[in-house]
């Protein structure tokens, strides 16, 4: 229930759109009939968790928003304190956090929060939600969408695939550094310059859609 709900908020987005079976079916690898089960289960929780109609998709209700922000500061908590802490490499705390994040008391999230000094942001750059408050997505886009010559900064990378941030982390593409698109070839890589010192880098599109930058605002 908690993966469905957590799914719907991502895939939702700001706007909170409705979000389909078949969507939801591709995100989470599971069969559409499982998916309609699992929607109307939800629609009948007291509260319901989600506002479902049959073709129509599902969104999520305000309780059922409520714990899936919960999940979200639960698994960024997690990520940082299985990677600061525990020593974990960044492509390996996702699936750990992902296990964890269901079954950790009030209490438990409230001491890993302050042994970590209640932190914003957690190793991929994905901001952590205060407690029993919605979090909010972070205005960025991927490194296909960004313009050709427009000034920008790593800001985030995906925490979903472990061999794209192995091969990230290979390239030296790190939170925080300038980057810059020269060219882009359809369908196939982007060219860009990395880091003060300019470094040309071609980085496959498939890669690149792991990586989210936000536009320098000088550039604007």
């Amino acid at each position: 229930m908690d993966d469905y709900l957590k799914a719907i908020l991502a895939l939702g987005g700001s706007e909170e759109e409705r979000v389909t079976s078949s969507a939801l079916a591709q995100r989470l690898g599971v069969r559409a009939a499982s998916v309609t089960g699992m929607l109307q289960k939800l629609a009948a929780q007291r509260p319901p968790l989600v506002a479902y109609e049959r073709h129509h998709g599902a969104r999520l209700t305000a309780a059922g928003k409520r714990r899936a922000w919960e999940l979200v500061r639960h698994h960024r908590l997690l990520e940082l304190f299985l990677h600061d802490v525990l020593k974990y490499s960044w492509d390996e705390v996702h699936e750990e956090a992902e296990r964890l994040e269901h079954f950790i008391s009030e209490r438990f999230e409230d001491r890993v929060a302050a042994i970590l000094g209640h932190p914003d942001v957690d190793p991929h750059g994905h901001a952590i939600p205060q407690k029993h408050e919605s979090g909010s997505f972070q205005e960025q886009v991927s490194l296909n969408e960004l313009p050709l010559n427009m000034p920008a900064t790593i800001s985030a990378v995906s925490d979903r695939d472990s061999a794209a941030l192995r091969e990230i982390e290979r390239l030296g593409l790190r939170l925080g550094i300038p980057v810059t698109i020269e060219h882009k070839k359809s369908g196939a890589s982007v060219t860009a310059r990395i880091g003060e010192e300019g470094r040309r880098l071609r980085i496959a599109k498939e890669l690149a859609a792991n990586i989210y930058v936000n536009r320098d605002s000088n550039a604007m």
